[in-house]
């Protein structure tokens, strides 16, 4: 906490330019924004190795003990993480869920930072039938979800429906200690959490687009913070 503010850890992704042999580390800026205009202090978590270590469903653990730590001391210095989306995931990113998980560290991720979520308490996911149906960039609402009225979500958004846009071509097929609270118009899941937790929460979706012209998804942001504030 700095000045009554909450931390906020955005766990940072890699990105190679084609044939580029340089590797570059990126933050989207909706997400940090989004911190910041709800009250938070954003910095980045970082990945102590060095090189891309691409982690799926059979992601394993190929730190040291001296990487694990770096890393763990990234992610104590902040009051919540924020797993952001992007086309390639990493295994540092499933260790910082699961670490999360076991020690209750608030953590809101968000497209492929749901399957992370996932991935880290042994999920799986799937390449949908459908991809050009919800991989659409650029249009803000694209369908809308469903969500259980008995979730944390609901608590959230306060709302049984609303809508969202979509810019995927993978979703989760199950994921054990956690439970689906929203799904899509094709039945693809699109909100998990855990209830056991004080906010582990993974979204389809991307709240960040959409934040400062619709208060629901402004909401998820808003609750988190306030979360990392207690």
């Amino acid at each position: 906490m700095i000045n009554n503010k909450p931390v906020i850890g955005i766990v940072s992704k890699h990105f190679k330019e084609n044939k580029s042999i340089l590797i570059d580390t990126y933050i989207r800026d909706e997400i940090k924004q989004a911190v910041f205009d709800n009250g938070g202090i954003a910095i980045g978590i970082l990945q102590p190795k060095d090189g891309i270590f691409t982690g799926g469903d059979d992601w394993k653990d190929n730190y040291t003990a001296e990487e694990r730590e770096n890393l763990i001391s990234q992610i104590n210095m902040c009051d919540g993480i924020i797993i952001q989306g992007g086309r390639e995931c990493d295994i540092y990113e499933c260790i910082v869920a699961k670490y999360c998980y076991d020690n209750d560290v608030p953590v809101l991720g968000i497209c492929a930072g749901q399957n992370m979520l996932a991935r880290a308490l042994g999920g799986t996911t799937y390449d949908i039938p459908n991809p050009e149906k919800h991989d659409r960039l650029g249009v803000d609402y694209v369908h809308s979800i469903t969500i259980d009225e008995n979730s944390k979500f609901y608590s959230i958004v306060k709302t049984k429906t609303m809508k969202v846009n979509s810019r995927h071509k993978r979703c989760i097929k199950d994921c054990p200690s956690l439970d689906i609270v929203g799904v899509c118009e094709d039945g693809y899941p699109d909100v998990i959490e855990s209830k056991d937790k004080k906010f582990y929460i993974g979204v389809r979706f991307h709240p960040e687009s959409l934040y400062k012209i619709d208060e629901k998804h402004n909401l998820i942001f808003k609750e988190f913070i306030e979360v990392c504030r207690k």
